[in-house]
């Protein structure tokens, strides 16, 4: 079921160091010809030059679920930043979203193994250390189903954001399912509503979105969009529990 013909994409956050921009583009074009069809360098928006937002943005989206995914040298190497390189991949389907995902995830190990010293997913916000970025990216190596849209869900979305009733994900259409919305009555543990979003979203997975809602007594709504930017919308909806 679909709220919306919106076809989410991923746009990935690359930051240069030592290494030249020439070079680093180079390297991720050869990178998308060799294994990422679809996906392209933003020639806008990329440039040979720190951005002075980037330590705030990465420091506001990074991942605070995973213990150690953020280290102070993760939070260094995105203040020295030289560069700053923007992929796109292209829109998906909820059918082709976790073969992207992987792509996209694939990719980004190796920009980091090439002259990359921090990247961020646009598309939801979020920022792992690198260390944390390439354990996800050897989680989903060789997987499929749902052992590859787990780590691949990980990498590219946010949890848990809150409002006064609510944590809930931004994100998961990246890997074709709705958001979940945990209400805060069912635990002051934000980390255990967390888990609890996670559980759910595998739920979704491996069993389906009627079953999770028949087994949970819940419901599928559309979200409101969460950004400006239309491919930021979840086009599947939010399962509220």
């Amino acid at each position: 079921m679909s709220f919306s013909e919106v076809k989410p994409r991923h746009v990935l956050c690359l930051l240069g160091g030592q290494t030249p921009f020439s070079k680093l583009c180079e390297t991720i074009q050869s990178a998308i010809e060799s294994f990422a069809p679809g996906f392209e360098i933003d020639d806008t928006f990329s440039e040979d030059a720190p951005d002075d937002r980037m330590s705030m943005s990465f420091e506001v989206c990074r991942d605070r679920v995973h213990r150690g995914a953020w280290s102070e040298a993760d939070e260094e190497a995105v203040g020295d930043h030289r560069s700053v390189v923007y992929v796109l991949g292209p829109p998906m389907t909820a059918e082709d979203a976790v073969k992207h995902s992987a792509i996209a995830l694939r990719l980004v190990a190796h920009t980091l193994d090439n002259g990359i010293v921090a990247a961020k997913g646009e598309s939801a916000g979020v920022a792992h250390g690198i260390e944390r970025w390439k354990a996800l990216a050897r989680e989903a190596d060789g997987q499929t189903g749902a052992a590859l849209a787990r780590p691949c869900r990980l990498a590219f979305a946010k949890r848990p954001i809150g409002t006064d009733e609510h944590l809930y994900s931004v994100g998961f259409h990246l890997v074709g399912i709705p958001e979940v919305y945990a209400p805060k009555t069912l635990s002051d543990d934000e980390l255990a509503l967390s888990a609890l979003i996670d559980t759910v979203a595998d739920e979704v997975v491996t069993d389906g979105i009627d079953q999770v809602l028949k087994r949970r007594g819940a419901r599928l709504l559309p979200v409101d969009a969460y950004g400006e930017d239309e491919f930021k919308y979840n086009p599947y909806g939010a399962i509220h529990l």
